[in-house]
Protein backbone atom coordinates (compact mmCIF):
# COMPACT_ATOMS: atom_id res chain seq x y z
CA UNK A 1 0.00 0.00 0.00
CA UNK A 2 1.02 3.62 -0.73
CA UNK A 3 0.16 6.89 0.90
CA UNK A 4 -2.62 7.30 -1.82
CA UNK A 5 -4.17 4.05 -1.51
CA UNK A 6 -4.23 4.27 2.36
CA UNK A 7 -4.34 7.91 4.55
CA UNK A 8 -3.72 5.93 7.31
CA UNK A 9 0.06 4.98 5.96
CA UNK A 10 2.10 7.11 8.17
CA UNK A 11 0.55 6.54 11.05
CA UNK A 12 0.82 2.94 10.48
CA UNK A 13 4.15 3.05 9.53
CA UNK A 14 5.37 5.14 12.95
CA UNK A 15 3.13 2.25 15.15
CA UNK A 16 4.83 -0.46 13.80
CA UNK A 17 8.38 0.84 14.28
CA UNK A 18 7.35 1.49 17.77
CA UNK A 19 6.18 -2.03 18.39
CA UNK A 20 8.90 -3.46 17.01
CA UNK A 21 11.57 -1.63 18.75
CA UNK A 22 12.96 -2.65 21.55
CA UNK A 23 11.55 -1.18 24.85
CA UNK A 24 14.64 0.19 25.60
CA UNK A 25 15.67 2.32 22.72
CA UNK A 26 11.98 3.80 22.78
CA UNK A 27 12.79 4.66 26.40
CA UNK A 28 15.92 6.70 25.52
CA UNK A 29 14.92 8.43 22.72
CA UNK A 30 11.82 9.26 24.45
CA UNK A 31 14.21 10.81 27.71
CA UNK A 32 16.18 12.65 24.78
CA UNK A 33 12.68 14.44 23.71
CA UNK A 34 12.36 16.01 26.89
CA UNK A 35 8.88 17.08 26.13
CA UNK A 36 6.16 15.75 28.62
CA UNK A 37 3.15 16.80 27.18
CA UNK A 38 -0.53 17.15 29.21
CA UNK A 39 -2.10 14.05 28.77
CA UNK A 40 -4.49 12.05 30.60
CA UNK A 41 -4.17 8.23 30.36
CA UNK A 42 -7.35 7.02 29.12
CA UNK A 43 -6.28 3.30 29.29
CA UNK A 44 -3.84 2.64 31.85
CA UNK A 45 -0.90 0.28 30.17
CA UNK A 46 -2.96 -3.31 30.08
CA UNK A 47 -1.29 -6.85 29.07
CA UNK A 48 -3.27 -9.11 27.14
CA UNK A 49 -3.10 -11.44 24.22
CA UNK A 50 -3.97 -11.79 20.86
CA UNK A 51 -4.10 -14.63 18.72
CA UNK A 52 -1.62 -14.64 15.49
CA UNK A 53 -3.01 -16.18 12.04
CA UNK A 54 -1.02 -17.45 9.41
CA UNK A 55 -1.10 -18.70 5.80
CA UNK A 56 0.43 -21.69 4.54
CA UNK A 57 2.58 -20.12 1.39
CA UNK A 58 1.44 -16.79 2.27
CA UNK A 59 -1.88 -17.61 0.07
CA UNK A 60 -3.44 -20.56 1.56
CA UNK A 61 -6.43 -20.92 4.19
CA UNK A 62 -5.35 -18.76 7.11
CA UNK A 63 -4.63 -21.07 10.35
CA UNK A 64 -3.89 -20.11 13.63
CA UNK A 65 -0.56 -20.03 14.43
CA UNK A 66 -0.47 -19.52 18.42
CA UNK A 67 -0.72 -16.47 20.87
CA UNK A 68 1.26 -13.55 21.66
CA UNK A 69 1.07 -11.31 24.84
CA UNK A 70 1.00 -7.83 24.02
CA UNK A 71 0.36 -4.62 26.05
CA UNK A 72 -1.69 -1.63 25.05
CA UNK A 73 -2.24 1.89 26.08
CA UNK A 74 -4.15 4.81 25.27
CA UNK A 75 -3.73 8.66 25.84
CA UNK A 76 -5.32 12.04 25.13
CA UNK A 77 -3.30 15.37 25.05
CA UNK A 78 -5.22 18.58 26.63
CA UNK A 79 -5.83 19.85 23.06
CA UNK A 80 -8.33 16.83 22.24
CA UNK A 81 -5.84 14.33 20.30
CA UNK A 82 -5.69 10.72 20.88
CA UNK A 83 -2.54 8.44 20.08
CA UNK A 84 -2.90 4.76 20.96
CA UNK A 85 0.45 2.70 21.43
CA UNK A 86 0.27 -1.36 20.97
CA UNK A 87 3.71 -3.76 21.76
CA UNK A 88 4.18 -6.86 22.03
CA UNK A 89 5.37 -8.38 25.24
CA UNK A 90 4.56 -7.18 29.01
CA UNK A 91 6.33 -3.39 28.52
CA UNK A 92 4.16 -1.20 30.18
CA UNK A 93 6.48 1.61 29.48
CA UNK A 94 6.96 0.88 26.37
CA UNK A 95 3.48 0.67 25.40
CA UNK A 96 2.83 4.49 27.05
CA UNK A 97 5.53 6.01 25.09
CA UNK A 98 4.26 4.54 21.69
CA UNK A 99 0.77 5.77 22.70
CA UNK A 100 2.21 9.39 23.70
CA UNK A 101 4.47 9.33 20.42
CA UNK A 102 1.69 8.52 18.48
CA UNK A 103 -0.52 11.65 19.86
CA UNK A 104 2.07 13.90 19.66
CA UNK A 105 2.53 13.08 15.54
CA UNK A 106 -1.00 13.90 15.12
CA UNK A 107 0.39 17.61 16.72
CA UNK A 108 2.45 20.52 16.13
CA UNK A 109 5.22 18.37 17.62
CA UNK A 110 5.67 15.65 14.90
CA UNK A 111 8.68 17.45 13.18
CA UNK A 112 10.76 17.33 16.47
CA UNK A 113 9.80 14.20 17.60
CA UNK A 114 10.36 12.33 13.70
CA UNK A 115 13.77 13.84 14.43
CA UNK A 116 13.98 12.74 17.74
CA UNK A 117 12.70 9.49 18.08
CA UNK A 118 11.75 8.05 15.04
CA UNK A 119 14.55 8.31 12.87
CA UNK A 120 16.88 6.95 15.25
CA UNK A 121 14.60 4.44 15.79
CA UNK A 122 14.30 4.05 12.03
CA UNK A 123 18.13 3.91 11.46
CA UNK A 124 18.92 1.66 14.35
CA UNK A 125 16.37 -0.82 12.50
CA UNK A 126 17.49 -0.35 8.93
CA UNK A 127 20.93 -1.59 10.49
CA UNK A 128 19.94 -4.42 12.35
CA UNK A 129 18.37 -5.49 9.10
CA UNK A 130 21.50 -4.96 7.06
CA UNK A 131 23.59 -6.80 9.81
CA UNK A 132 21.11 -9.60 9.66
CA UNK A 133 21.75 -9.82 5.76
CA UNK A 134 24.86 -9.59 5.82
CA UNK A 135 25.19 -12.20 8.27
CA UNK A 136 23.68 -14.28 5.56
CA UNK A 137 24.64 -13.45 2.79
CA UNK A 138 28.36 -14.71 4.52
CA UNK A 139 26.62 -18.25 4.29
CA UNK A 140 25.27 -18.64 0.84
CA UNK A 141 26.15 -21.05 -1.27
CA UNK A 142 26.05 -20.81 -5.00
CA UNK A 143 25.11 -24.46 -6.85
CA UNK A 144 25.77 -24.27 -10.63
CA UNK A 145 25.92 -27.34 -13.08
CA UNK A 146 29.11 -27.76 -15.26
CA UNK A 147 28.26 -28.73 -18.75
CA UNK A 148 30.19 -32.20 -19.51
CA UNK A 149 30.15 -31.93 -22.81
CA UNK A 150 28.31 -34.85 -24.24
CA UNK A 151 26.11 -33.22 -26.61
Amino acid sequence: MNMMSDPNASRKSWLGLLAKSAASDVARHWAALNMTPDHTVLRSPEIGGVMVRGRAGAVGAAFNLGEMTVTRASVRLADGTVGHGYVQGREKDHALHAALVDALMQTDAAETVEAVVLTPLRDAMTARKTGRAAKAAATKVDFYTMVRGED
